[in-house]
């Protein structure tokens, strides 16, 4: 049976129409996920069908199999921006827990029937949905057929003959391929949090920082220097973006996302602020003094507004 409070979500996207649908965890929103939204987005205007998608909020493997920890591409808040970019009209976050994991396809292919009036089913040909992945295309198959559900299964999009998927993404981001990261996600890779009060040593030597504190969660880029664009509220600037442990002035290990805003004067603490990486620069690295760190500093400063034309 499916949870109260799965229903009471599933329940809380639903418009009021029959619905064209499809069904993941889609971190990062990337190009795989983009074609097959597409096709759900298109599929619904032919059928005057509204668009919808359902997404999964922890990721399911993480509830499976407590010991595996997913790093995510997106915060739960910007996948749901990323998700409604789209053209969706609606997305339907669900909490997945133990319980869920438990439920049985059948029974929650007729809770999607049941609250968001389910009329056509989009998924990919690895989809599989409900206790023990039991819903797998061949399943759905017959039980939209038993129901009057519409069921298209589409291709996934390939890259340098390989799958683009989220691991593939995850891979190139710790080996800081920022290029191929961008490429496979259709977008830039960004960062996104609030600018919190940090040591301001970057101050002392002339290149004050804006100090990002992003989810621990979060999958972040190989440790490094690179070329970025800082959103602030509603303007952005280009900048130069260390993410690292500062190991030429701190003893703490403590990771931190810091970007020094180009052509920028003002306090931006408490304020939002979202870090678009552009390019990779070089990797992080302890150098003798302060003197040599503000020199390379320097110089990485010409290479991000370089890179940034």
């Amino acid at each position: 049976m499916v949870t109260a409070l799965a229903r009471e979500e599933l329940r809380r996207a639903a418009i009021g129409r029959p619905t064209a649908l499809t069904i993941g965890v889609f971190d990062g929103v990337h190009r795989g996920h983009q074609a097959l939204l597409r096709r759900v987005i298109d599929a619904a205007r032919t059928d005057s069908l509204a668009a919808a998608a359902v997404t999964f909020h922890p990721h399911p493997r993480q509830v499976v199999h407590p010991n595996v920890q997913i790093s995510y591409l997106t915060s739960l808040e910007d996948r749901l921006d990323h998700l409604l970019a789209t053209g969706l009209d609606t997305v339907a976050a669900v909490t997945f827990t133990s319980e869920l994991a438990q439920v049985e396809a059948e029974d929650f292919v007729q809770t999607l029937i049941e609250e968001l009036q389910l009329a056509k089913l989009v998924i990919g040909p690895d989809f599989a949905l409900g206790r023990q992945r039991a819903g797998d295309p061949q399943a759905l198959a017959r039980m939209c057929d038993e129901a009057g559900i519409d069921l298209e299964i589409i291709d996934l999009i390939q890259d340098d003959d390989a799958k683009v998927s989220s691991s593939e993404i995850r891979s190139a981001l710790a080996e800081g391929v920022i290029d191929r990261v961008n490429g496979l996600l259709g977008r830039r890779f960004s960062l996104h949090g609030p600018v919190v009060l940090g040591a301001e040593r970057g101050r002392t030597i002339g290149f004050p920082t804006a100090n990002i504190a992003v989810g621990a969660d979060l999958a972040l880029p190989a440790y490094g220097v690179y070329a970025t664009i800082c959103h602030v509220e509603d303007r952005e600037y280009q900048s130069v973006t260390n993410v690292g442990v500062r190991p030429t002035i701190e003893d703490d290990p403590a990771v931190s996302v810091e970007s020094h805003l180009f052509d920028f004067e003002g306090d931006i603490y408490g304020r939002d602020a979202r870090v678009d990486f552009v390019r990779f620069l070089r990797g992080e690295r302890k150098f003798d003094g302060l003197d040599a760190l503000k020199e390379q500093i320097a110089r990485d400063c010409d290479d991000a507004r370089e890179a940034l034309r």
